[in-house]
């Protein structure tokens, strides 16, 4: 009965940290290139009363078992395509495809995103909104009127009238993009797991994703399969919880019949 209890306790707070998940992944929900995340459970250490291929008195081969409950391997982040909108702002990217836009923190540190609103600073470079640097793209004349980017990176800018042909944009793709440290503003920080950053990637080719200019890239979370992870992570939670109340009964009805 002990094990019950604390077996049942591990399930509860697996099921808090579940919660926590899917409430993270309904808050941003209309995060800009915000990837969701799901949960990962593993099982905890085994009791053996009997090893399992144990030959028994009666020759049969069995074994007992009982667990100790689960806890939280990981929470996976999954980086599939979120749907594109079109907002018409020539400063709006959205990457169809793998990679990511390289930014250049204040520290020096690069950082990556999939959050492709982006405005200009007062030197005519193309920043984030917190003001973070965008690698991988020519700054702007002052004087220019329009800017296209093709699907591949091709820059052109109409400056005072005239057209200018701009440096290439570049981007940036990860090995294992799951892998990568999410710190917060729609910024990834890379890691070991991650691998190192692929940097000045033509966009569209050798499997990089292109550019869909005046797009934004929504975030990938589905409301409803969020919801239905909620109402299942909260009836885990009522259940688990139910075992603590029938161990607690098991043991009073103990402590009664010793009296």
């Amino acid at each position: 009965m002990q094990r019950a209890l604390w077996s049942a306790v591990t399930g509860m707070r697996a099921q808090e940290m579940s919660l926590d998940v899917v409430a993270n992944n309904l808050a941003n929900v209309n995060t800009t290139g915000f990837k969701n995340s799901r949960i990962r459970f593993q099982d905890m250490l085994y009791a053996s009363i009997v090893i399992p291929g144990a030959s028994g008195a009666d020759g049969e081969i069995g074994g007992v078992q009982v667990g100790h409950g689960t806890r939280v391997a990981g929470a996976a982040r999954s980086f599939t395509q979120g749907a594109l909108i079109e907002t018409g702002n020539a400063l709006d990217f959205a990457i169809e495809g793998d990679g990511f836009f390289e930014v250049t923190l204040p520290d020096g540190q690069s950082a990556y995103t999939r959050d492709g609103a982006f405005i200009l600073n007062g030197a005519g470079e193309v920043v984030t909104s917190d003001g973070f640097r965008v690698a991988g793209f020519d700054t702007v004349d002052a004087g220019t009127t329009d800017m296209t980017i093709a699907r591949d990176g091709s820059f052109t800018a109409i400056v005072n009238g005239t057209q200018v042909t701009k440096g290439r944009v570049t981007i940036s793709r990860f090995l294992n993009p799951e892998g990568l440290h999410s710190m917060g503003r729609n910024l990834y920080l890379q890691t070991e797991a991650s691998g190192a950053a692929e940097s000045g990637q033509v966009p569209g080719n050798n499997g990089v994703g292109g550019l869909a200019q005046r797009y934004l890239e929504k975030s990938n979370v589905n409301t409803a399969t969020e919801l239905v992870n909620m109402i299942t992570t909260q009836r885990a939670y009522e259940a688990t919880s139910k075992a603590i109340r029938a161990s607690d009964d098991m043991l009073s009805t103990a402590n009664n019949l010793a009296r």
